[in-house]
């Protein structure tokens, strides 16, 4: 039987990177049925919604999703105004996804400032600056609270120590600023303090959080499982990936109550690299995470290892990745590689 999936289509370099994992899924033997939404500006610009009701149902009607970077409106990506949403973090939101999971590791073939790298970056999606509680005392001068609940807080070290637990890790370690945020990331060091209790077989240690960035640049080696807040595991996931070789590295998993969103984290509109030259890898990667997860650990496996062969030869890569191919080219590479 099929495994029911819901695509999750954010336009730009998505829409190159979809058509390749789709063909090399499928070259690969994994039986997967598509339903395939539009979100973002990719969905707005065709007269719908941002978010579509239609795509919500279907994540969770099937609880596993394949996503696309969601890309904003052009010209709106950044600045003040209330309209520039990030539609990734609404999605997240909506499904009430509560933890982010970025696997880091070293891939045969891929440059990278270190090797022998492999840790989880564990990431509570739900509260922090992300709750994006602002306003302006007077002109001038504006607030941002940072939000941090006991209840999520637990909920979400409870995720990370049994994914650790699961995944026959060694090591938990709590990125936080308690040290100057005392009550905030106080209440959340206890909280990981209080859940550890219950996990004895497994190591813990604190670190505050810039002293957790000099050591990934340093000695990442060192670092097995990484827990941490919104604003913390966005920097430090992305500093991460770029530890280990990029955006090629980068893909992750979002997690709700029954909900599973296999993530591309990059992406840029195709004027950024010409249509049909978008690296297939930060959405292919997650592709293989979902193969390997849902009991198709054989072909997830064989995918992998022609991903790493066509590194490895440093033949048919994207320009972003030294070479001159197109996407169609890599992905045709990879599923020559196929054994």
């Amino acid at each position: 039987m099929a495994l029911r999936v819901t695509l999750i289509q954010g336009g730009g370099a998505g829409l190159d990177q979809a058509r390749a994992v789709k063909a090399i899924l499928n070259a690969a033997g994994a039986a997967i049925d598509w339903d395939e939404h539009l979100a973002g500006w990719a969905s707005l610009e065709r007269g719908g919604e941002a978010i579509p009701q239609s795509l919500l149902r279907s994540v969770r009607d099937s609880g596993l999703a394949l996503k696309t970077m969601l890309l904003p409106p052009p010209g709106s990506a950044a600045g003040p105004r209330p309209e520039n949403v990030n539609f990734n973090v609404q999605l997240r939101r909506e499904l009430g996804l509560f933890a982010s999971l970025r696997p880091l590791k070293n891939l045969a073939g891929l440059p990278a400032r270190f090797q022998g790298v492999d840790m989880l970056v564990f990431r509570e999606l739900t509260e922090d600056l992300y709750a994006a509680i602002e306003h302006e005392i007077v002109p001038g001068v504006v607030q941002s609270i940072k939000v941090v609940t006991a209840s999520a807080s637990q909920r979400f070290f409870r995720f990370a120590f049994q994914w650790a637990r699961s995944a026959g890790r060694k090591m938990v370690t709590c990125v936080h600023k308690a040290n100057i945020l005392k009550l905030s990331d106080g209440l959340f060091l206890e909280a990981f303090r209080n859940t550890a209790r219950d996990f004895p077989e497994l190591q813990t240690q604190e670190i505050i959080v810039d002293n957790c960035c000099m050591q990934m640049v340093s000695r990442p080696q060192q670092f097995d499982v990484l827990v941490m807040g919104n604003l913390y595991g966005d920097l430090v996931s992305d500093l991460g990936a770029g530890v280990v070789g990029g955006v090629s590295a980068a893909a992750g998993i979002n997690f709700g109550d029954g909900i599973r969103v296999y993530d591309s984290f990059h992406g840029d509109p195709r004027e950024a690299f010409g249509v049909n030259h978008a690296n297939p890898l930060p959405l292919l990667l997650p592709a293989i995470d979902l193969l390997d997860a849902e009991g198709q650990k054989p072909i997830a496996q064989r995918i992998l290892s022609a991903v790493e062969r066509v590194l490895t030869e440093r033949r048919a890569l994207t320009p972003d990745l030294g070479g001159q191919a197109t996407t169609t080219e890599m992905s045709a590479a990879i599923i020559a590689a196929l054994e």
